[in-house]
């Protein structure tokens, strides 16, 4: 057997990018060591991909557009140093890889994205109209 073998069949820690899908805009906190100072730095961006499953090789590509240029991250899903990821706005998207976004513009990406609305509750008034 080889090593990566044996880490998949030890159990691994649940990952923190449970359930983020393609198209979402997530925050991820991640652990920055300066000489002997840690400290947290957020990553924002939109999730473009997700590769490998959620075992030790997964991994999620997150964009982020400041100012103009585009920056990329890849966040290995198991990484240790990820102190926590919050989910900042879901959207519903039709493809699983989201590669066109990098050319396409804040207002371009805007209108393939369509942000999932929760269902509202039915009216429960009871008022009557009169005719």
């Amino acid at each position: 057997m080889d090593k990566l073998t044996i880490l998949q069949s030890k159990k691994m820690s649940p990952s923190k990018f449970e359930g983020v899908r393609p198209g979402w805009t997530i925050r991820v906190f991640q652990k920055i060591r300066e000489g002997e100072k840690t400290r947290i730095q957020a990553f924002e961006g939109t999730v473009l991909a997700r590769k490998h499953g959620d075992g030790i090789t997964g991994t999620i590509t997150v964009r982020r557009v400041t100012g103009g240029i585009g920056t990329e991250k890849v966040f290995p899903v198991h990484l240790p140093t990820i102190d926590k990821v919050e989910v900042v706005k879901k959207t519903k998207v039709r493809r699983a890889k989201m590669y066109y976004l990098r050319g396409k513009t804040s207002k371009e990406i805007r209108k393939k994205t369509k942000a999932s609305q929760e269902p509202t509750a039915p009216s429960t008034d009871n008022t009557e109209t009169a005719i």
